[in-house]
């Protein structure tokens, strides 16, 4: 309502869950990201989202030619996320309509391989004149001010939605979120093997730093092995809201969050300030 785009995450919800948050938008025109590797498991997924006729549908991580056909042939805008040069030219090469270049900056999901600030700029090059967006480790006026300098036609934010009243997740986490610092996140695949998420190896999450985080990492196959224990216990301290064991995702922008907001109140000052900071240049003051 704000002017923003927004996107449903399908993640793992079953199509009972997708027809819910749609049902819940009423008429606003918002789109949905699928998981592409899980989505491509679990077609119910597609079939529920399809249905409502989103305004775009996003796939990352994992092989987009399945559905870009598909997804194209409703008259539904196709946006890819990609993390290297090559993904992104393949991703041109099906018709994406927009191209989300993803830094290894962000929170949850994505991948080692570049920083926003250099791949941004070298996916907009390649891909031309296919729009992009910029993810990953924006969090404020700045960076969005940033993304548009680099070429880019805008930008795509997680974490700082994620600690707004809207969202879904604990209090507690979203607390966390307002506390954290970016040097005290890990790129890891411990919450996933936790959770039995077969996550491709070249994909890992980015999450602040916690007690779970500090007993596994790194000793990935000690956690594998014991699983019977850890994933219930996993599952009963993220029903309690337990953040030293349950996962916070977050960029390493974290430190730039300091407050919990309306997501519109958030959105208006995103653009407000990226507004002044392209109009004054090098002298602009960030609010």
């Amino acid at each position: 309502r704000a002017g923003g785009l927004g996107l449903i995450g399908a993640g793992y919800n079953d199509a009972a869950a997708i027809h819910s948050e749609f049902e819940r938008a009423g008429s606003e025109k918002i789109g949905i990201g699928f998981i592409t590797w899980y989505a491509s498991q679990h077609a119910e997924q597609m079939e529920a989202a399809l249905a409502h006729n989103p305004a775009v549908v996003m796939l990352s991580f994992g092989d987009a030619r399945k559905y870009a056909d598909r997804i194209k042939s409703h008259g539904i805008p196709l946006i890819v996320q990609v993390q290297t040069i090559a993904m992104a030219r393949e991703a041109a090469a099906l018709g994406a309509d927009v191209i989300v270049a993803q830094g290894n900056d962000g929170g949850g999901h994505g991948a080692e391989y570049r920083g926003t600030f250099s791949l941004v700029p070298s996916v907009v090059d390649a891909v031309s004149p296919v729009p992009v967006l910029a993810a990953g480790g924006i969090a404020d006026g700045r960076g969005v001010a940033a993304a548009l300098m680099l070429g880019a036609s805008g930008a795509l934010i997680g974490t700082r939605f994620f600690a707004s009243n809207e969202a879904i997740g604990s209090a507690k986490a979203k607390e966390a979120l307002t506390r954290g610092n970016g040097d005290d996140t890990v790129r890891t695949s411990v919450f996933d093997i936790v959770r039995g998420y077969h996550w491709p190896t070249n994909f890992t999450g980015r999450a602040l730093v916690n007690a779970f985080t500090k007993r596994w990492h790194g000793c990935e196959d000690g956690l594998a092995k014991v699983l019977e224990t850890e994933t219930p216990a996993y599952w009963e301290a993220n029903r309690a809201g337990d953040i030293d064991t349950a996962v916070v995702w977050a960029s390493q922008a974290v430190d730039l969050i300091t407050s919990i907001e309306p997501a519109e109140v958030l959105l208006r000052r995103l653009v407000e300030n990226a507004n002044d900071l392209l109009g004054q240049g090098h002298n602009a003051v960030h609010r």
